[in-house]
This record gives structure tokens, C-alpha cells and sequence, in this order.
């Protein structure tokens, strides 16, 4: 999430694209009202129309995944799909944070922030092949809860979207990645937050 309102407040016409479909879909007016107001209308019909939002957390996730290199350890031998062999008990590892930049796999603009690749003529939200897009691993090993991260991501980031502006305090800074297990922002992200309710 934390990389999702970075990447929103550098991109803050995608912020506000999908600050708009969060409030259409939950019928919401510009009028003043609370968080707690518009929470209770965050119901799952309008999680469902929330088709930009999907998107737009599927291409965070894309770029900056929660696990940015995975290993995987060889139970028997065996010959990866480039004909590569390997031994029981090796270790294989594979790097979605790489991934999810390489050309040849997502294009020439692999690079860029762009929500749109997600969606298809009619704004509805197409996923690719989890090997392709490996953020929730693919095959045997899919994440069983990816439904319910996804849920729990569009229900936090359409009440904060919905209620609240996000800009960088410091807009000239680009955001570092602290290497860890998981893919942190080093030293934190400072923003600045004001109320949509006005």
C-alpha cells in the first residue's frame, strides 16, 4: 500500500481517475460527510465496480512486488523450459521485481505506470498469466489468499482514496527500495494528506 500512494502521488491524474471511480461507484456526492459515512457505503457491489482501482493496484504490485526475489528449492531432477537442467536439492530463484520490468515481457513502455494495460476496451479489468505476472507466484504454488489480499487492498485504498488527497511532502524525491524479505521503501514515505470533503 505504501508503494500504491507513492506511485499515486507521482501520478496524481491516475490519483484522481481513480478517486472518481471509487466515489461513482459507492454513489457518493462531493458533499461534506465523514470517513465513517463513507466506509458504510464501501459495500462489495461497488468493490466490484471498482475496475480502475484493480488495476491500478495490480500495476503497483507489478513494479514494486511484496516479494521481490522468491526461491524455490528442487525436490526432484528436472529441465526448466529453456532446457536448463536441474539437480534435487538445488535452489532455483526467480525475481518479479525484474520481471515486471523486463521489455520483452511487458513492452517497450515495461518502465511505465500505466494502469490501462490492465483493462480491456470496455474498462474491465483482464489479468495475465500469473507467469507472466508473478507477484502471487503461478501453478501449484499460487498464493491462496491473492483474492483476499486484493479484497483487503480495495477496501483500505477506496475509503482512503474516497476521503482523503495524497502529495508527496518532498516531490522532487524519488522513493528507494530497502532490501529486505519484503520490498520496503528505505527510510519510510512522507506525505502530505488533505480531507476531499470540502
Amino acid at each position: 500500500m505504501t508503494w500504491f500512494i507513492y506511485m499515486l502521488c507521482k501520478h496524481p491524474d491516475i490519483q484522481n481517475n481513480v478517486a472518481v471511480e471509487i466515489r461513482k461507484a459507492t454513489n457518493m456526492r462531493n458533499d461534506a460527510m465523514n470517513v465513517e459515512e463513507f466506509a458504510n457505503n464501501v459495500s462489495e457491489e461497488a468493490l466490484e465496480k471498482m475496475q480502475y482501482l484493480h488495476a491500478t493496484l495490480t500495476e503497483t504490485l507489478r513494479l514494486f512486488p511484496v516479494v521481490p526475489v522468491d526461491a524455490k528449492m528442487c525436490f526432484a531432477d528436472d529441465v526448466l523450459p529453456d532446457g536448463y537442467g536441474v539437480k534435487k536439492g538445488d535452489m532455483v530463484a526467480y525475481q518479479p521485481y525484474a520481471m515486471g520490468r523486463m521489455k520483452f515481457i511487458w513492452g517497450d513502455d515495461a518502465h511505465e505506470f500505466k494502469p490501462e494495460r490492465w483493462l480491456d476496451q470496455y474498462g474491465h479489468f483482464q489479468p495475465n498469466s500469473p507467469f507472466k505476472f508473478t507477484a502471487f507466484q503461478a501453478g501449484q504454488r499460487i498464493c491462496l489468499g491473492r483474492e483476499f489480499a486484493y479484497r483487503q487492498m480495495k477496501i483500505f485504498s477506496s475509503i482512503l482514496l474516497g476521503c482523503f488527497m495524497f502529495k508527496l511532502s518532498d516531490e522532487s524525491k524519488t522513493a528507494k527500495y530497502k532490501t529486505m524479505l519484503n520490498l520496503h521503501i528505505d527510510g519510510g514515505l512522507d506525505i502530505h494528506v488533505f480531507n476531499r470533503f470540502r
